[in-house]
Order: structure tokens, then sequence, then C-alpha cells
């Protein structure tokens, strides 16, 4: 039985003959070992379509692995596929086996095909013909037993006249193709598809039942679907989060184009048109009004909740917070003692700010509990403003919005700001600490080795240090990401009992790891060493940085000298820190221990690890696009402010 996801083990059986004569292809093609081509639009299926392919067929007991062909390089594809030898290319430290040998024994799926290069695709016929690929930088064949599937969303023959696409290799994957319909062209499962999604949603967010009105159920059916299972799933999904009703109308769906009357043309909508007209007649002020208005309503809608307010907008809380206090709804950060907010800029004469954004540990969190950088900076007209978050991907989207100047993160949070489109600048960075991050379980828990993860429901802060520490893991037991369950949430310590029902391990650093290692009911199963380096970077705004280097270079080195303070005298350090956090100050002075807060400039050899772990998260398709590491790194402008 096909089901539009097969991780949800209580989906429905599809109804609509367009699926029918789909599902028919797909089992008379899963038992064998022939190369299928899945063609569909985006969020129709492929994936899981592929899924089912292997779940089915002979291969079922072995490995399960998807690349997204669009995300490789055109410098890491090949090694990413057929792998490499150890010096095959700039910091190719050791041997790594590619996709196809990893799959031996399996299934791979090569999402997006028609995305690959023409070098790339003769390569490709090479493998598929003999079965066998050669690593870059060995001459040594190697046989691979795997079943490829491929899927696009490209015409791959409008391709071929174009020339993006070899002619040859259309014919080497065109044996057994299955058409996916979009979501459109078999509205008979839209009833079911909702239902489904509706029941789980309400299941997973605890919330109770919810279920459509007549008009609801018919705007669905209605609606063109552009995003396929994939928009009526996140449709549902929000739907579900956001609504108090049991009944959901067509309004609380917010279907692009939809009113009473219908849907309208999304071309020349009623929104557009009251916009020009705002911007002819009263163009002064349209802007805040427009902000304003859209918040209220937010706020309205979601009886004044503020995370669900913020969700509705698709920004952060924080920045909804940044808002309401430019409009004084709620208190600002930067209306103290009656003053009003003062103008950032560059010039001398007018004060300064320094919005310094810091994680309650390390050097920021003991540079802001003795103030001494507010002393340093009181005599030049500089105000120091402290804003706190729960890790380094909430910190880098303040940055990226300009809530704050500064910042202190690990190893990974830039690299995916960069990608995002963040103009981050590293300033400094301080020595790896690779005990420091490693994954907690329960100790009576089953899992006592990482192959024992496959499986498993495991929390992560995307983008995070232990987000890479956790692909180092999983590359290490040879266990595929889509063979366990990964649960985005932000690290969270003490845990509660519904913590322990719903994940089965946490990825954690300190200081609450060091918390974690003390508590009877925890353990560490292992830590970053061997693994990752988990070095820490201090960054700034690019352009804040050009504009106030001085202030840059001194809050470096007050870093510094907090570096020095904390490695001579941790014991005070970590008592400063504990009541802040709320942790024993033996588990925060142990974390302390972990790593030396000596801060130091940007080297080439740090600059190089930053690059392998951003080229290796765009090629798993984890990135939307590459970055270079040296593009973002401060350039001092004094040789020697950082020798210390």
């Amino acid at each position: 039985m096909f089901t539009p996801y097969t991780n949800h083990t209580d989906s429905p059986r599809l109804v609509d003959p367009a699926s029918l004569a789909f599902q028919s292809l797909l089992d008379k093609f899963a038992p064998t070992d022939a190369t299928v081509l899945i063609v569909g639009e985006t969020g129709t299926g492929k994936e899981v379509v592929a899924r089912y392919l292997h779940h089915h067929s002979q291969r079922r007991n072995g490995p399960f692995l998807a690349v997204n062909c669009g995300a490789l390089t055109e410098s890491l594809a090949e090694a990413e596929l057929f792998g490499h030898e150890k010096g095959a290319f700039t910091g190719a430290t050791q041997a790594h086996p590619g996709w196809f040998e990893a799959a031996q024994g399996g299934t791979l799926l090569l999402d997006e095909i028609g995305e690959l290069s023409l070098s790339l695709q003769v390569k490709l016929l090479r493998v598929l013909q003999e079965r066998e690929i050669t690593r870059v930088g060995s001459r040594k064949a190697i046989k691979v037993d795997v079943r490829v599937i491929a899927a696009t969303h490209v015409d791959l023959a409008q391709a071929i006249r174009e020339r993006r696409f070899r002619e040859d290799l259309f014919y080497r994957l065109n044996i057994a193709v299955v058409p996916l319909p979009p979501l459109r062209q078999r509205r008979d499962d839209i009833p079911l598809l909702a239902n489904h999604f509706l029941s789980l949603y309400a299941r997973r967010l605890g919330r109770p039942a919810r279920r459509l009105s007549s008009d609801a159920l018919e705007a669905l059916q209605e609606y063109s679907w552009p995003g396929n299972i994939r928009e009526l799933e996140n449709t549902l999904h929000n739907a579900v989060l956001l609504s108090r009703d049991e009944t959901l109308t067509p309004a609380q769906l917010r279907l692009t184009g939809y009113s009473e009357q219908g849907f309208i043309a999304a071309t020349d909508s009623t929104l557009d048109s009251f916009l020009r007209q705002q911007l002819s007649d009263q163009p002064h002020q349209l802007f805040d009004r427009v902000v304003a208005s859209l918040i209220n309503n937010a706020l309205a809608f979601t009886e004044q909740n503020q995370t669900q307010a913020a969700t509705l907008l698709g920004i952060s809380r924080h920045t909804l917070r940044t808002h309401m206090a430019n409009q004084g709804v709620i208190k600002g950060r930067r209306k103290a003692m009656g003053q009003a907010p003062v103008c950032l800029t560059p010039f001398a004469e007018q004060e300064r700010e320094l919005r310094i954004g810091y994680q309650k540990f390390g050097n920021l969190g003991v540079l802001k509990a003795r103030q001494s950088l507010e002393q340093r900076f009181s005599q030049q007209g500089v105000s120091v403003l402290w804003s706190e978050f729960p890790a380094g991907p909430q910190l880098l989207y303040a940055l990226q919005n300009n809530e704050i100047d500064f910042g202190t993160t690990g190893e990974v949070p830039p690299i995916f700001a960069q990608a995002s489109g963040n103009a981050v600048t590293y300033i400094a960075w301080e020595p790896p600490a690779p005990s420091s991050v490693g994954i907690v379980v329960p100790r009576n828990s089953e899992i006592h080795s990482l192959n024992d993860l496959r499986g498993k429901r495991i929390s992560v802060n995307k983008g995070s240090n232990v987000h890479w520490l956790l692909l180092q893991l999983l590359e290490e037991a040879g266990i595929a990401l889509d063979e366990i369950k990964v649960i985005y949430a932000p690290p969270k310590y003490p845990l509660t009992a519904s913590d322990y029902l719903s994940v089965d391990a946490w990825m954690m650093w300190d200081p609450l790891l060091s918390a974690a290692e003390s508590h009877p009911d925890l353990r560490v199963l292992v830590n970053g060493e061997g693994r990752v380096r988990n070095h820490q970077f201090y960054l700034a705004r690019r352009d804040f940085v050009s504009q106030n280097d001085d202030i840059a270079q001194q809050l470096i080195e007050s870093l510094q000298q907090t570096g020095l303070f904390m490695d001579s005298h941790r014991h005070e350090a970590a008592s400063l820190l504990a009541q802040e956090l709320g942790l024993e100050v033996s588990s925060v002075e142990r974390a302390l221990g972990r790593r030396s807060h000596k801060t130091r400039a940007m080297a080439f050899e740090v600059i190089k690890e930053q690059q392998i772990i951003a080229d290796r998260f765009y090629a798993l398709g984890l990135m939307s696009k590459p970055v270079r590491i040296r593009d973002a790194v401060w350039q001092l402008p004094s040789a020697g402010a950082l020798s210390a």
C-alpha cells in the first residue's frame, strides 16, 4: 500500500485514479533491481516514492541514502559521490568513502539529477554501466552493488535539446519511469491527506482533534497547490498550531488568493492595490503603519501570545519584541533611565552603542558579570547593551536583523548564517574544546554504542556545533541521516518527564553537558574527542566593524584580559557564572576547565577548518549555497592588536 509519507505509520490509502495508476507502476518496479527515474514537480513526494521502492525491494535491509545533486558544488561533487583518498586535494586529511560506497547493498537516490554538471554526467554514466567507482586521487576501481533511483523536476528532454543533459545518460536512466502527477491532478486524495495531517499534528502538538468545515474542505480542493503535498502538509500544520477552534474555516487556512468569494488572482491582489494607493496618497510613515498593523493583528489573532504571533508573521520572537518596543507597546531595552534611544552613527561627537549578544557562559558571560567593559567605554561615550540568547543560531539571527552588533558562537552557526546572506565578520577565536560537546542519553537507555542510534529520536539545535558533531557520529557509525529522527529544538536542561518520553538522546554542549555528567539519571554516550574541534568564534556585523574598528579592537583586548582571568582564577569565574546559569559551581568549573579562554587573531589553519565544515554541510544539502570563509575574516587595523 502506497502512503504519502512512509514515516507516518498511519498514513491513508490514496484513492485518486491518478495515484492508483502510479502506485501500480511502483508495485511492478519495486521487486526488481532496475534503475528508476522519478519525474515530478517539487513537493510531489519523489523521495517518498524512492523510499517505497527501496522498502519493497530485496534491498530493504540495506541502507537507503539520498543525495541532492543540486546542492553539490562543482569542486566537491565528484569527491562526495565517489569518495576521495587522503591528500587528493587541499583539506583531504583522510580517505573518505562517497555516497555510492556508503549505499553498498542498498539504494541510492540521486535527487535533482538534472542539476549535475556535464562532466559529472559522463562519470555517472560509466558508474551505471560498469557498476564500479574510482575515488578522487586513486586509480583503483571499486565494485559497488547499489540500486540507483534518480529524481528530477526538470524536463530532461528539453535539457537535452539545450545541451544541459547528456542523451546517453538519459537513455541509461530512462529504463523505468514513474511520472508523479501534481496534487492538483489527484484532488480525490486531498480530503484523505488533509484529515491525516490534521490528526498527525494535533497529536504531535498535544492539541484537541481538528476538523475542516465544509467550506474549508472545498477551498482545499479548489486551490491549485503549487507546492503540492508538502504545501498541503505545511498549511495544515500551521492551522493546527495557530487555531484555537476545533473546526477550521477557509480563513484559518490562509490560502494564497482566497477570499469569501473564492479564489482571486494573485497578480493584482487587494493588498497590492491598497499599498499602491497609500504610496501615492500618503507615503509618509507608511512602512511603520504597515508593520504596526501586522503586529497588532497578529497579536489579536493569537490572543496576545507573542511566540505564536511571531510564528504567524514568520519572524523571531526577539524581532517581534524589538518592533513592539519601537511602537512603545513594551519597554525597549534601549530606553533606560527615562532617556530617548541614542542614534548609532560612526561620528565621535554622538554617543555610540555596542550591542552584545551573549549566552551566559564563557568570556562574554564573565565580562558582563564583572562590568569592566562598561567602565572602559564610559569615558568614550559608548553605551554597552547586552542581549541574552539560548544558542548560536538564535544569536546569529539577531545579528542578521541588526538587533545586536557583536557576539560569540561555535563553529557551525556562522557558516549557516553566511549561507543565508548574513554579512558576519570573524573577529577572533578561542582554542578548540572537543570534550565540551557530546550526546546524552538516559542512564537506563538501551543506547550503549553509536550503532544503537539507528531509528532513535535525537534532539539537536539546528545549525549549532552539536549539529556538526551529530553528522560526524552518524558517519562514524555508518548511519544515514534519514535513519534517525532529528528533533530540532534549542538546548534544554534540566530535562522534564515529557522530554524523556519524546526524545531518546540529546546533543548538548557545556555547561549543560558538564551538568548532565553529574546527573544520576543521565550519561554521556560519547563526546567530541577525535571527532570535532569545536572552536569558539567572536563575530560582528560587517558594517559595524567597518565603522567602529576602534570599539572592536578594544573589545577584543578586554576579552583577552578576561580570558587570562578565567584561566588563572577558574573557581572565581565559575562562581560568577553559576548563579546566572542556575547550575552547580562544580559543573561550571569543570566546563571552564575544558577550554583555554585565550582570545586569538584569526589564523590560516582555523579558517581552513571552517571551510571544510562549510563544504560538508553544503555537500549534504543542509545549506542553500556555498560560502567562502576567507571573505568573512576581519583584517585588524593594528597588526599587533591580538599578539598577546
